[in-house]
C-alpha cells in the first residue's frame, strides 16, 4: 500500500484529526470508547478508497476528509456492533470494547457513531451522498439479520452467501468509492463504475478474512482462529468443502457447528477437511478473480499514480496476512 500511504499522507493525518474532532461528547465514556476503537490498528482501507477515489474523480475540494472519516464511524459503529453478537473478546489483538467495557456501553456507542456519522453528512448538504451513505447502511443491517439467519446452515449456497457478504461488508466500500466520484462531479457511468469496483473488492476483501480466519496466526490477525466457526458462521472456505466432502464428514461437521464451544480437536478437524478440499486455495482464488474484475472498472479513468495507487490496494486485499 505504499503509494497509497505516500500519496493520501496529508488526508490521512487530517482524518485522524477528524476523528477527535467529531468525538467530542461531554461523556467522557463515549470519548473513551470511541477513541479506543478508533486507535485499536484499522488498515483505513475505507477511508483510503474513498479519498483515492475523490482524487481519480479530480475533486480538489476538502470535503473527502470529513467523509472519509464518516465512512470509518460507519464502519466502526458496525465493529461494536458486531463484537456485542458475536461475544468477541478480540479486536485487532487487543481486547474488544464489550470485553473492557461492557455489551451496553458498546452497543451505546455504537449507536452515538452512527448517529454522529448521519448529523454530520446531512450538514455536508449533498442528498446524493447521504442517500448512497445511509442506503449502504441500511443494507448492512440488512446483512447482519442475514447472517444471523443463516447460523449454522449448512445447505448454504455459495451464491447466498455472497448475497450475506454484499450486503453485510461490501457495500460500504462501494458506498466510499462513489462518493469519491460524486465528490468529483464525475458522470454516471463512471460513477456507477467507481462503486462496482468497490462491491468486487468489497467481496474480495470479506473473502480473505473467511481464509484468514482458519489459517492466520492469532498475534497477527487481532482476533481467535477460528472464531467464524465457534459463532456458527458458515463462510466460504467450508461451503467449498461442504461441496465435495462424503456424507460421513457432513454429519460428523453437523455435529460441531452446533456445539458452543469447539475443542482444538474440533477445530482441527475441521481445518483439516477444509484443506483437504482445498476451501482456502479455492476462496484465494476467487478473491483474486474477484480484484482482477476489479480492477478492470477502472478503465475509463486515467492511468497515473492515482489509479496505480487504487490498483496496488485492490491488489493488497489479496495478498495480506491480516
Amino acid at each position: 500500500m505504499e503509494k497509497a500511504l505516500e500519496l493520501l499522507h496529508d488526508d490521512l493525518l487530517g482524518v485522524e484529526a477528524q476523528f477527535k474532532q467529531d468525538l467530542t461528547s461531554d461523556v467522557l465514556l463515549i470519548r473513551k470508547v470511541g477513541e479506543y476503537v478508533l486507535s485499536s490498528g484499522g488498515k483505513r482501507i475505507r477511508p483510503m478508497l474513498l479519498l483515492l477515489c475523490a482524487k481519480l474523480a479530480g475533486y480538489r475540494g476538502d470535503r473527502h476528509v470529513g467523509l472519509a472519516s464518516v465512512v470509518e464511524f460507519i464502519h466502526t459503529a458496525t465493529l461494536l456492533h458486531d463484537d456485542v453478537v458475536d461475544s468477541a473478546v478480540l479486536r485487532r489483538g487487543n481486547a474488544s470494547a464489550n470485553a473492557v467495557w461492557g455489551n451496553e456501553a458498546s452497543v451505546l456507542v455504537g449507536d452515538f457513531l452512527f448517529a454522529k456519522s448521519f448529523s454530520i453528512m446531512v450538514r455536508g448538504g449533498s442528498l446524493k451522498i447521504l442517500q448512497a451513505l445511509s442506503d449502504a447502511t441500511t443494507m448492512m443491517a440488512e446483512g447482519e439479520v442475514q447472517q444471523l439467519v443463516s447460523t449454522c446452515d449448512l445447505d448454504l449456497s455459495e451464491e447466498s452467501y455472497i448475497d450475506v457478504v454484499r450486503n453485510k461488508t461490501a457495500v460500504l466500500i462501494a458506498a466510499a468509492c462513489q462518493v469519491g466520484g460524486i465528490l468529483g462531479e464525475v458522470d454516471e457511468e463512471r460513477e456507477q463504475a467507481l462503486h462496482d469496483f468497490g462491491m468486487d473488492l468489497g467481496i474480495a476483501f470479506q473473502f480473505m478474512d473467511d481464509a484468514l480466519d482458519y489459517v492466520a496466526d492469532q498475534a497477527e490477525f487481532g482476533k481467535a482462529t477460528g472464531h467464524d466457526l465457534e459463532e456458527g458462521k458458515v463462510t466460504l472456505p467450508l461451503i467449498h468443502a461442504l461441496r465435495h466432502c462424503t456424507d460421513e464428514e457432513r454429519e460428523r461437521l453437523t455435529g460441531i457447528v452446533e456445539l458452543e464451544t469447539l475443542s482444538d480437536e474440533d477445530l482441527a478437524y475441521v481445518v483439516g477437511l477444509i484443506e483437504r478440499y482445498d476451501g482456502i486455495g479455492y476462496t484465494r482464488r476467487r478473491a483474486r478473480e474477484l480484484v482482477e474484475r476489479a480492477k478492470l472498472k477502472l478503465v475509463a479513468f486515467p492511468d497515473g499514480l492515482v489509479k496505480t495507487a487504487l490498483m496496488e490496494l485492490a491488489d493488497y486485499a489479496v495478498s495480506r496476512r491480516k
